[in-house]
């Protein structure tokens, strides 16, 4: 098994939330696999969620043509966690709002400076030609981190050959769901060696429900605490890293 690895990293990104409250659009706290599949398919030349509106499908383009590729997230933010901003602007095209004036004013929550290591297994055709457009430079329409005032960059890209399963991980360098895996407490140690346990965890979405297009979340865990499987997991060991893949 192959696997393509590439970084993923912006100047700031914005994966809205569904859930908002009267003045503040909120933001994930990583990218997610249905934000993550939006890119590749944008790369790709899908069709996204406007042209599911105009012909009625039952998912958009991208994510009916993607959902099944097995991806691996790794932040590459200090311990997982990405500075978030409220950034406030102005939208004055007239129609945004039906106050005095048409303006409106958007108060949105920012990443800031985001980066991930992203891994694709490479399993099928879908995924060899998303691999030879990366590797190549290739993409129909440009790549953005949630909308398109968040240009992503994608750089160190590499195809990583012959890749091993790991049937028993003590630990995993991506994030992984947390009902997969518990977490093996620290025990005491005052040693110079000692290194400080920490723990990310967050609500992502993970698929989209196919009535709806909701997204269906799962909680997911970014650790360097010690694990042990409680659930059949597809881990591989790529170069140095083990990485979970849903």
């Amino acid at each position: 098994m192959d696997t393509l690895k590439f970084t993923l990293s912006g100047r700031t990104a914005f994966f809205k939330k569904p859930e908002v409250n009267t003045y503040y659009y909120f933001t994930y706290g990583n990218i997610h696999k249905v934000a993550l599949l939006g890119i590749l398919g944008a790369i790709s030349g899908y069709k996204g969620y406007n042209q599911q509106e105009v012909e009625g499908t039952l998912y958009p383009e991208f994510y009916e043509r993607l959902k099944n590729i097995k991806i691996g997230i790794v932040p590459r933010n200090e311990k997982g966690y990405i500075s978030k901003k409220v950034q406030v602007f102005n939208n004055s095209v007239g129609y945004a709002s039906k106050e005095l004036g048409g303006n409106l004013i958007v108060k949105e929550q920012w990443l800031e400076e985001p980066k991930w290591d992203i891994y694709i297994l490479i399993d099928g055709d879908i995924e060899r030609g998303l691999a030879n457009r990366i590797i190549n430079k290739r993409a129909t329409f440009i790549p953005y981190l949630g909308k398109n005032d968040h240009m992503a960059d994608i750089i160190d890209v590499e195809l990583i050959k012959d890749i091993k399963k790991s049937d028993i991980a003590s630990r995993i360098d991506s994030l992984f769901i947390k009902d997969n895996f518990n977490l093996v407490p620290f025990e005491d140690d005052f040693s110079e060696e000692y290194i400080q346990p920490f723990k990310y965890e967050e609500m992502l979405p993970i698929a989209l429900e196919e009535n709806t297009n909701k997204y269906e979340l799962e909680t997911f865990i970014y650790t360097n605490s010690e694990l042990e499987n409680i659930k059949d997991s597809i881990v591989y060991k790529c170069n140095e890293k083990i990485i979970f893949f849903f």
